[in-house]
């Protein structure tokens, strides 16, 4: 499985504006919410609401500036991924204590165990890369961002 896969190059928010975990949530499941299709059925106060019962377990800040926030959906039939920046970061209550940087934002079909198990393993594997985080920081651009993530993806 690839990122690209499930991350589309007009699914990055390159400047995330929420200064929190809880307004970076809403932001990026409003943002999923507004590309509409006939496939992606995403309701953000929906969405909103399985992240947030997601991070009450534990916090989806993994460490190192990152953090994936994912959930599932019934309205869905297909892994969808959005990829925000905060160049500011956000205090997403990480386990290292720093502030995230990027978010990766996963929602799965409800019924996809093994997908959205793998696309988390996917994401973690891809974001230990310290090179990566760098250069996804230093980005110009979302398009840049997707061409970084794509180049990456294409060699593992």
């Amino acid at each position: 499985m690839k990122v690209v896969d499930f991350l589309s190059p007009d699914a990055i928010i390159p400047a995330l504006a929420g200064v929190s975990k809880a307004a970076v949530l809403i932001e990026m499941a409003a943002f999923l919410a507004a590309r509409k299709s006939e496939d992606d059925a995403v309701d953000a106060e929906a969405l909103c609401r399985t992240l947030e019962e997601r991070e009450q377990l534990a916090s989806t800040g993994i460490g190192d500036g990152i953090a994936i926030p994912h959930g599932k959906l019934e309205t869905i039939d297909h892994l969808i991924g959005v990829l925000g920046r905060s160049p500011d970061g956000v205090d997403f209550d990480s386990i290292d204590g720093k502030k995230t940087h990027i978010v990766f934002l996963l929602v799965a079909p409800a019924n996809s165990a093994s997908d959205h198990l793998q696309a988390l393993a996917r994401l973690s594997r891809l974001f230990r890369d310290t090179a990566l985080r760098q250069r996804l920081l230093e980005a110009a651009d979302g398009a840049t961002m997707y061409r970084i993530i794509a180049e990456e993806d294409a060699k593992h």
